[in-house]
This record gives structure tokens, C-alpha cells and sequence, in this order.
């Protein structure tokens, strides 16, 4: 039991970090088309999204934008804007599963290349703390107990929803284990009528040709 905690607290504080830093990610947009980053989210989650165009060499333009477009799983809009350098977004996601971010180039043929930043905060990391420390008058060591608290419940919906991906996933495994077998046991049965199908057939041709 000591053994399994100690695998697991690395684990939980890497998790700690992560869900207090929130997730950056840098994409090049293609010439042509549109660039998408996914993320699993699960049901009833804060998320806030920022993201800023960079400017990168070879590129002739002064002000260079792209539309965003962010999706849910079933397909559904959140939020588009064309025309954006800079802007954020948030939503409370509805659903569990992969939610889709995607940015387009307004201008793919004036040459060079752009670069976008999108800055993903989720759960704790989402929360104005700022707002909630003048609010309920909290500051310090309890503001941080307070941030800590906040990570702590989110990693619990994580592992949650972890694990109930994992008991369906199992589900799914057992009765795709459950056909398999029922189908060779079907195909065995198959196999020895048949078998015996043909050797009665054959017994009874050679005892018409009187050879047995």
C-alpha cells in the first residue's frame, strides 16, 4: 500500500502543477486549410482559452489575422470570431469528450507564415482568484490552501472521469471478448456438422458402390 502511494504522489503533484499552470500550445498554420488542437475535457468544467497571433519571418503583412472556431464534442459552435490578433474565450463545457479548437489564416496568399499561441486554463486554473480573494477578504497562505483546494477537486473529476472512461472502455472489452467466443464456438459447431455431414455423405456413397 506504501509502495502504490509513493507511485502515485509524483503523479499527483505533476497533475497539481499542470491543473494550477493551465496548458500552452504554439501552432503554425498551413497555407491552406485551418490547424486544429484538441482536448479532452469532461462534463461541467470552467475552461478559458486565450490565444495571440505572432508575427514570423517571411511575412509581409502588418497585421495579420485569422478567424477561430471552437467546437464540441457533437459538433456544436462555442465561439467563432474572424478577423482576431488577439482574444479570449470561455465556456462551461456541457458534455465530456474532445473538444476542437481551430484556427484559419484570413489572408493564406500574402505569403509567410503565422503562429498562434492558445493558453488553455481548466477547472482551478480558470477561476478569477484575484476576484475571489477581495471578495471573501482571503489573502496569503489561506488564498494558496484555497488554489490548492480548488486543484485537488479538479484532479478528483479527472480521476472520475478516468475511471469511469475505464469501466466503460472494460465493458466494451468484455463484450467484444463475450462475441469472440460465442462466434468460435459457433464456427466449431459449424465445422463438425459439417465434417460429419460429409462423412456420412461419403458412407453412404461407398455403400451404394458396394466398396465398403
Amino acid at each position: 500500500m506504501v509502495k502504490k502511494v509513493r507511485l502515485l504522489l509524483p503523479m499527483l503533484l505533476l497533475m497539481l502543477i499542470l491543473v494550477q499552470n493551465g496548458e500552452s500550445v504554439w501552432l503554425t498554420l498551413p497555407r491552406s486549410g485551418n490547424k486544429c488542437v484538441m482536448e479532452e475535457i469532461h462534463n461541467n468544467v470552467v475552461v478559458v482559452g486565450e490565444y495571440t497571433v505572432v508575427i514570423f519571418e517571411g511575412l509581409i503583412r502588418s497585421n495579420p489575422t485569422v478567424s477561430i472556431t471552437v467546437m464540441s464534442p457533437s459538433g456544436n459552435i462555442i465561439h467563432h470570431k474572424e478577423n482576431a490578433t488577439h482574444d479570449e474565450f470561455a465556456f462551461t463545457s456541457t458534455e465530456s469528450g474532445l473538444y476542437a479548437t481551430c484556427f484559419l489564416d484570413d489572408q493564406p496568399g500574402e505569403g509567410g507564415k503565422l503562429i498562434v499561441n492558445i493558453d488553455w486554463k481548466m477547472g482551478a486554473a480558470a477561476k478569477d482568484w484575484d476576484s475571489i480573494a477581495k471578495k471573501e477578504k482571503i489573502e496569503g497562505v489561506e488564498l494558496e490552501l484555497r488554489k490548492l483546494e480548488g486543484a485537488v477537486e479538479t484532479i478528483h473529476g479527472y480521476l472520475g472521469y478516468h475511471k469511469k472512461r475505464e469501466a466503460e472502455m472494460r465493458g466494451v472489452s468484455e463484450t467484444t471478448n463475450s462475441r469472440v467466443a460465442w462466434y468460435s464456438i459457433s464456427s466449431l459447431g459449424i465445422c463438425i456438422l459439417a465434417s460429419s455431414a460429409q462423412l456420412w455423405y461419403l458412407t453412404r456413397f461407398f455403400q451404394k458402390k458396394k466398396l465398403i
